[in-house]
């Protein structure tokens, strides 16, 4: 009985006075609030993670293709010539070890194989189909080279793409007695034409070059510089001049 008279006091109170009902539900609303701004403040957080982490991405896609570790050196030939590259892109040995033009890039784009650069010019070493060097402003196929070690620590240099028809023999770049550059299929390995001795300068990292086709000589070309070797003293486009008639009297 006490218990349900407890209760319609309780009632009647709640009727006469409402408003102490309102006040107390209006007490509890302010939770909620602290909550919604606590889960603002997350979804702020939130956003600025993956923003930065967004800004992460852009910047790995910016960063630069991998590069290959080569070396910036001087070729020194058994003979005791250095090869240089002059500035219109013929090639020669010297002697004179103040030359400015004795310093190559050796570019690693393969197992063993190398493009060789020089820094002054930027034109590439290359062999054609002949065995002439020339030099070339495109990486092609033409300016592959095997590097191989030797004895003595000398290295030697072959075309991936030509060698002799029967006997399988490499055509290697090579520097006479006289300081000239030789045709590659004069060159033997076990000569000191072919052994130079790398005198390395410093260790540079290099992007792959693109490699281009194998330009066909054509008359709207522009003509390939090629090297004047020791058996063909006037050199034009990778081929020999015409021999000049003798006089008739």
């Amino acid at each position: 009985m006490a218990a349900l008279a407890s209760s319609l006091i309780r009632q009647r109170r709640e009727v006469k006075d409402p408003q102490a009902n309102r006040q107390v539900a209006n007490k509890r609303k302010p939770c909620p609030k602290a909550n919604k701004s606590l889960c603002q403040k997350q979804i702020l957080l939130l956003i600025s993670k993956v923003r930065l982490c967004g800004n992460r991405g852009r910047k790995l896609e910016k960063k630069p293709e991998p590069q290959l570790k080569g070396i910036v050196t001087r070729l020194y030939n058994r003979h005791g010539f250095y090869l240089q590259m002059l500035p219109d892109g013929t090639m020669d040995g010297t002697k004179d070890e103040s030359s400015s033009f004795l310093q190559f890039n050796l570019i690693p784009v393969g197992l063993r194989i190398v493009a060789i650069q020089s820094t002054k010019t930027g034109l590439y070493i290359g062999m054609n189909s002949d065995g002439y060097l020339y030099t070339s402003e495109h990486f092609t196929p033409e300016c592959k080279f095997k590097e191989s070690v030797f004895e003595n620590y000398y290295v030697t240099y072959s075309s991936i793409l030509y060698r002799q028809t029967q006997s399988g023999r490499a055509w290697y770049i090579g520097i006479n007695r006289d300081g000239q550059v030789m045709k590659g299929n004069r060159v033997k390995k076990t000569k000191g034409a072919a052994h130079f001795l790398p005198k390395l300068i410093e260790v540079a990292m290099y992007r792959e070059p693109s490699l281009h086709e194998v330009v066909v000589v054509a008359e709207l070309s522009p003509p390939r510089k090629t090297a004047k070797t020791s058996d063909s003293p006037v050199l034009q486009n990778g081929k020999k001049d015409p021999p000049s008639k003798p006089k008739t009297s």
